[in-house]
């Protein structure tokens, strides 16, 4: 299991680009609290665009997200914000999550969580679903922006 290094940087500079273009393309249905995923597993979609979703997962303690995939990105990335959890990624054994930490998957890959803390917890799961954006098509954009987000990048 890998812990995210360059790629979260790359998908966060993704994310600041789109998070300053026009919102045009979203479709605010696609938007707020979806359904519950697992018992008290509760999503909400911050963003839904063609180049990437972003969702916020809040989890009661003892919550578990059962394990699977998303074969409808090309990335994700999975980063806890509040709480302790269990993560499970592929075949590896379980991690436990804190916040600060992410970790990166490519499409396919199968995963699970589950809030081991005695208080509500929360992640944030942005999926990149089309990499060929300006971000990406103006290299030097990219270094501009990663210098201003990270001094010294």
């Amino acid at each position: 299991m890998r812990v995210l290094t360059r790629h979260l940087a790359l998908t966060a500079c993704l994310l600041a680009v789109v998070l300053t273009t026009n919102a045009r393309g979203q479709s605010s249905a696609r938007l707020g609290p979806q359904p519950e995923a697992d018992p008290g597993v509760r999503p909400t979609r911050l963003i839904d665009r063609d180049e990437i979703r972003v969702s916020r997962i809040d989890l009661q303690p003892g919550a578990r997200r059962s394990v699977h995939a998303h074969d409808d990105v090309e990335y994700h990335v999975w980063t806890p914000v509040e709480g302790t959890f269990e993560f499970t990624m592929g075949n590896d054994a379980p991690v436990t999550a804190k916040p600060g930490q992410a970790f990166f998957m490519k499409r396919g890959t199968r995963h699970g969580f589950r809030n081991i803390g005695n208080a509500p917890g929360a992640v944030f799961e942005i999926f990149v679903k089309k990499t060929a954006t300006a971000a990406s098509s103006d290299p030097a954009a990219l270094v501009e922006l990663l210098a201003a987000l990270w001094p010294g990048w």
